[in-house]
Order: structure tokens, then sequence, then C-alpha cells
């Protein structure tokens, strides 16, 4: 019988079955052969915490403040929120700029939120560290525009909080609680060299206060409270100036007035009304410019709108005097010229004397 010759196809299809089987065989001799590879487990989960809230301290730190915008109640300013907190399961690490994005996908982070930032900010940077035994450090540097809420009630003596909301939105406070401690106190200040127009730079406060959610829900945040203090000198020239001159106006109208050897007035009423008609108009004036620079000043009780009640408040005492003393006589009429003539001359050192004190008791009350 001839004997038939394998082709070269058939001797390469050979070999590579023998290879396959010896492969599998060698697999399955092998005690604690590799097994595929399995994905590595999740670490964006919240770390367990033995039952209690995940602590993540907090700090933030003033780099620069801008202008302070009173009317739209706002400032501009570039802040450092320090985050704390630890993780077992975190790699250690340590990346900066675009690369912690890529870094928090694999971890868990508290996502805090500015929340009285207005809009979007204009730049953000970010630093992540951890080490050996899973302490996070998150630092993230933030310029934007944020919101506030200013108290002029003492104005031009008035102190305000430039506040910055640092809030996690997205656990409650069985989950996650901001705390600070004395070394996030000492990070939290204003940095050195930081010049406010119109202000004086003084502490930054923190303060633990809690927001509340949906479905009765509380959420974490911590209040940074960057105080200043107003620069009075900048402002009484421009605002009390004018205030206390136009004060000046209806006792004029009072002033003006002659009295002759037979305690008629000689000056006619008329024209002292005109005097108190124009003094209103520059009120009203003043009025609308004042509250058109400082629109937090329009409404509500402050030193302002008590000097603006006082101004018109004289106008009108004025205009009373003119119409029923000088024009009508009714003070001669229903109690004699002696008591008109006594009555104007208290006026003439009452009215002056009651205004200036008036005026000076609300400044040192908002001073106070």
């Amino acid at each position: 019988m001839r004997r038939r010759r394998l082709g070269p196809l058939a001797l390469v299809g050979g070999a590579g079955a023998l290879a396959f089987v010896v492969a599998r065989a060698g697999l399955a001799a092998e005690p604690g052969g590799a097994s595929p590879a399995e994905p590595a487990p999740s670490t964006t989960t919240l770390p367990t915490t033995a039952g209690n809230a995940l602590a993540v301290r907090t700090a933030v730190q003033f780099v620069d403040v801008g202008d302070v915008d009173e009317n739209e109640e706002t400032f501009f300013a570039t802040v450092d929120v320090r985050l704390r907190w630890t993780d077992r399961s975190a790699p250690k690490l340590s990346v900066r700029g675009a690369d912690v994005d890529a870094a928090l996908a694999t971890i868990w982070s508290p996502g805090v939120e500015l929340a009285n930032l207005d809009g979007e900010p204009d730049h953000v940077r970010r630093g992540l560290t951890i080490d050996g035994g899973g302490h996070v450090e998150l630092l993230e540097r933030t310029t934007g525009t944020f919101t506030t809420t200013l108290d002029v009630r003492e104005f031009p003596f008035d102190r305000q909080q430039l506040a910055v909301d640092v809030v996690v939105p997205e656990e409650d406070l069985d989950h996650v609680v901001l705390e600070f401690h004395g070394d996030d106190v000492a990070f939290s200040r204003v940095a050195s060299g930081v010049e406010l127009t119109g202000w004086e730079p003084g502490s930054v406060d923190l303060v633990s206060a809690p927001v509340p959610g949906w479905g009765g829900d509380a959420h974490a945040r911590v209040i940074a409270s960057f105080n200043v203090a107003r620069q009075s000198t900048t402002v009484m020239a421009p605002v009390f100036i004018p205030l206390f001159s136009s004060m000046v106006i209806p006792l004029v109208a009072i002033w003006l007035q002659k009295v002759s050897d037979e305690g008629e007035f000689e000056i006619d009423a008329f024209e002292l009304a005109n005097i108190v008609i124009g003094g209103l108009f520059a009120v009203i004036a003043l009025n609308f410019t004042i509250n058109s620079e400082y629109s937090t000043l329009a409404s509500g009780d402050n030193t302002v709108t008590r000097l603006f009640a006082l101004n018109y408040l004289s106008l009108a005492t004025a205009m009373a005097v003119n119409l029923g003393m000088f024009q009508f006589n009714l003070v001669e009429r229903w109690f004699g010229r002696f008591v008109q003539e006594q009555l104007y001359h208290v006026l003439w050192w009452g009215l002056p004397v009651i205004t200036l004190g008036t005026s000076v008791a609300v400044l040192l009350v908002a001073w106070a």
C-alpha cells in the first residue's frame, strides 16, 4: 500500500491543535492557576464609618477680594476651599489641574458646592493628595462673583460679612457632616496684602449652619464669613453733608422773617413758602441721587432714611409756621400778639437745636 504524504497545511493545523491541547492541560494541572482578570471594586461609594456620619474637615481662605457691589449685593473674590476626610480604600496619589477630575472619578468625594456663587465661576483650579493611610485632601481655588446680604441699619458705621456658603447637596447629615478644628480655623483667614476699597479687612469666621433639604432632610453647610468694616469717611462727604445742608433750608425760611417793633411780621409769607418748596424739591432730588448710588439704603430702617424723615418733618414744620403764623396769624388771633412774638423767638432757637440734636443722636446710635 502506498503511504499518503501530508501536505504543509495539514502539518500546520496539527501543530496548532497540539499546542492548544498542551496549554489547556497545563492550566488544568497547575494548582491555583490564574483566572481571567476581574474588574477592580468600585471605590466611589461613601466610606464606611461604623454607622456614624463621615466627617469632612472644612476650611476656607480668602486669597483675594475685589470690589463690593452694594446695589447688587455681590462681591468678587478668589477663595481656597480645603476639604479633608479619610477613605482607606483610596489609592495613594498626588495630582493637580486637569488630572484631578480623572482621579476623583475613581474615589468618593463629598461633592461640595459654593451655594452663593453667582453664575459660573471665572476660574477653578484643584489639587488632590492622598497619603498611604487614606487621608484625602482636596484643595479647590475658585474665582467668581458671590452673592451676599448687606445689613445697612448702622450705615455709615456698619460692618458686613462677605460670606461663602460651602454645602453638601447630595448627602444628608446622616451620612456626611462638615466640621472644622483648630488647624482649619487657622487656615481660614484673609491673605496678607488684600485691600478692599472703602472697607477695612477683618477676620474670617467659620459657622456650621445646616441647610434644609427635601423630605425633612438636612444637608451640611459651613459658612465662611470675611468680616469687613466700612470706612465711614469715604461716604460722609457725598451723603451726609448734603443731608445736613438740606436741613438748614426750612430753618432759613424762619430766620429770614423780621418782626417790627409792634410785633408784626414784615416779610411776606409767600416768599418764605417758596424757600420751603424749593427745599422740598432739593430733598427729593437728593433722595433720588443717594438711592441710585446706594440702593440698599432705599428700604428699611437706617441712618439715611431717618435723616431723610427728619428733613421732611422739618420742611413740614416750616411750612406750617409760614402758613399758620406768618400768613394767617392764627397764634395772634387765638392767644394774642405777645404769645405769638414769644413763640416766634422760641422757634427761632428751638427748631435748630431740636433738628441738630436729633441728627447727631441718629448718628450716635448708628456709631454705638
